[in-house]
């Protein structure tokens, strides 16, 4: 179950204490005498560390590192050599070992080089996935509103938060599933389960099951080997794996095929998991979410999703209300995304006055949050020189059910509109518009380019 390691030693007595002393560690160690039994174990093993002895029976270890090296360039070889041979060991080092470790060997210390080693190599293969967001972006502070239906969910979170601090180190929190609405902010509440809890300092890695085509799902979770098929030229870990020590949201959870609901599970249940192609299964310490805006229990009934995840994964539930049930809440997060939206398009100091903040408050908010962010966005466009904004400058999609109205300016036309009036505002000049804009002078031409707008007091381009 543990990190395997290849000892690659033609010293049977040093052979034999390096792997009592790392199986007492939790590795799985395996010895190869010669380089031909190294190599052969090396494809049928893949060990996390080999241990490579530079003086072997059948030839020399720099050969065997060259052909591991060659196999797979992410392999971490540490090279065991008496104290003569140092100068050979600093060439093997440059021929790609990861490092080395002079003869007679203290045990003690090559247990810290092999942890080292694995620490080393999980963040390699960690960043290649994770994009760290700040840390301020997550958290319960970030969850906008101070609604009854929305404060109860805070005490939630930080119920459920405090109940982990108590844990003992080392035990796996419970899974949470989040449900919500598309919109309602589901990914906040996974993000303040994360930064504000003590898995804070390790990876939050995020997956949407519904953007990823079903043939890609299983090895971008579990990841593969080298070979386990036809466009697998390297080894690569998979999210999985890369949320080790943190927390792994599965947003739009409903959506995983069968056949990767079941090993899914078995991660859940084992805490285990097997790359593609691989012999070894890993133990890894992951916190899951999973977010879903569908009915799971009606897609039970109907074979679509396994009821045994759906329970593993339900033992705490988050609801996350709609915005049309947050009552005050709108118009609170409507100055905030238009004070956002302002200093993001060079208008600061924008306003929402009585009848905007009304049809605000009046609004059902189909799309929640995230429509009205849209919506303010749209306001801070169309404002122009005011600086406080009316209804008319809040463009809202109509309830479900309710007749369209005449379709307003779109977003494309409100952003040519501002062009042209800060044109016309400077005379024509580029350079001034752009830094009335908040742009770069290249960014406006761009898009007065995109627009078909001439300098002259953003009149059409012939």
């Amino acid at each position: 179950m543990g990190h395997g390691i290849l000892l690659v030693e033609d010293e049977a007595t040093l052979a034999r204490n390096v792997q009592r002393y790392l199986e007492r560690d939790g590795f799985e160690l395996r010895i190869a005498a010669t380089m031909r039994a190294g190599w052969r174990d090396f494809e049928e093993f893949r060990p996390d560390v080999v241990l490579l002895d530079l003086n072997l029976p059948d030839g020399s270890g720099l050969d065997l590192l060259a052909r591991i090296r060659a196999a797979d360039r992410q392999a971490k070889v540490i090279i065991l050599t008496g104290h003569g041979s140092v100068q050979t060991a600093v060439e093997a080092m440059k021929s790609g070992a990861w490092d080395y470790l002079a003869k007679p060997i203290a045990l003690g210390e090559l247990k810290l080089l092999v942890d080292k080693a694995l620490g080393q190599g999980r963040m390699e293969e960690t960043l290649s996935y994770y994009r760290g967001r700040d840390a301020r972006q997550g958290g319960l502070e970030a969850m906008l509103g101070a609604s009854p239906a929305i404060t109860d969910l805070k005490a939630r979170i930080a119920g459920l938060l405090q109940a982990e601090r108590a844990m003992a180190e080392g035990d796996a929190p419970p899974p949470v599933l989040i449900r919500g609405e598309t919109g309602s902010g589901k990914e906040l509440v996974a993000r303040a389960l994360h930064y504000d809890g003590r898995r804070a300092e390790a990876p939050f890695i995020e997956v949407n099951c519904a953007t990823l085509p079903a043939q890609l799902v299983e090895g971008e979770l579990f990841g593969h080997e080298r070979g386990a098929f036809t466009d697998a030229r390297e080894r690569r870990i998979g999210l999985v794996e890369a949320a080790h020590g943190g927390t792994l949201f599965l947003d739009e959870i409903g959506e995983l095929e069968p056949a990767v609901q079941a090993k899914l599970l078995k991660v859940l249940e084992d805490r285990t998991v097997r790359r593609l192609g691989a012999v070894r299964e890993r133990r890894v310490d992951v916190r899951f979410v999973a977010a879903t805006h569908r009915p799971l229990e009606a897609l039970v009934k109907e074979g679509r999703f396994r009821a045994d995840l759906y329970y593993r994964l339900s033992v705490v539930q988050l609801v996350v209300p709609p915005l049309r049930e947050r009552a005050g809440d709108a118009a609170m997060l409507a100055a905030h995304f238009l004070a956002l939206h302002g200093r993001r398009y060079g208008r600061p100091g924008l306003r929402l006055d009585a009848a905007a903040l009304d049809l605000v408050a009046r609004h059902p908010w189909p799309g929640n949050v995230r429509e009205l962010r849209n919506a303010m966005e749209q306001a801070a466009l169309a404002a122009g020189e005011a600086r406080e904004l009316g209804a008319a400058h809040v463009a809202l999609a109509p309830a479900p059910g309710a007749d369209l109205p005449s379709p307003g300016p779109t977003l494309r036309q409100m952003e040519r509109d501002t062009l042209v009036q800060m044109l016309d505002r400077t005379g024509g000049n580029v350079s001034q518009a752009a830094r009335l804009l908040g742009i770069s002078r290249d960014t406006m031409r761009y898009r007065m380019a995109k627009h078909g707008l001439d300098a002259a007091a953003g009149l059409e381009s012939a």
